[in-house]
């Protein structure tokens, strides 16, 4: 049952990594994104160009994107695209952290079935050579140890990592949220 396990570490460490590298703020929030995009907006300068170039800026950017495209209509249908947007971006910033959960609660099952793996040997090696020989009892409890050490030392680091990385984009979400209705308000202010 190791190579499931090592395979299981394997994928959680680039998930993590993959994750810690995109969700850094300077990436997903750039800093006074939203005030600069209000500014462009006080100043009547947002075009074609400008949205554009904001969608392939961040996924803030996409979210403020989506509102300014709909700028001249009413706030209501602003407020829509802005929420559909958002979950597509929510989407993508979530990706792989159901995988990442999924790991952190398979890997001890596996350390468990590698456990009874080895217990079976063990009884096995009990039924052929009866209790004389402690080596032959050694090697499967030895198997049934590592694997059990090997799953739950993939499990409690992936389960830390996807809560922290849950958080994460959590608190990314409700700061997008804020910024979304920032633009809202300005672009209301700038028909008024």
């Amino acid at each position: 049952m190791m190579w499931p396990i090592i395979l299981c570490s394997i994928v959680a460490a680039a998930i993590i990594l993959e994750r810690l590298w995109t969700l850094q703020d300077k990436r997903v929030l750039p800093l006074d994104l939203t005030r600069k995009v209000a500014q462009l907006i006080d100043a009547n300068q947002i075009n074609d160009r400008v949205v554009q170039a904001l969608e392939q800026n961040s996924p803030l950017g996409k979210i403020l994107a989506a509102g300014l495209v709909h700028r001249h209509r009413p706030r209501a249908v602003v407020m829509e695209r802005l929420q559909d947007t958002g979950r597509h971006v929510i989407f993508e910033l979530e990706r792989f952290l159901n995988t990442l959960g999924t790991i952190a609660g398979v890997a001890p099952l596996l350390g468990l079935l590698g456990t009874v793996s080895g217990i079976i040997k063990s009884f096995d090696a009990i039924v052929a050579g009866g209790m004389g020989d402690p080596r032959a009892l050694a090697g499967g409890i030895a198997e049934a140890l590592i694997c059990t050490a090997a799953g739950l030392g993939v499990a409690i680091p992936s389960l830390i990592a996807f809560r922290y990385l849950r958080g994460r984009v959590d608190r990314i979400v409700v700061a997008m949220e804020k910024d979304a209705i920032r633009l809202a308000d300005a672009m209301e202010a700038a028909q008024s």
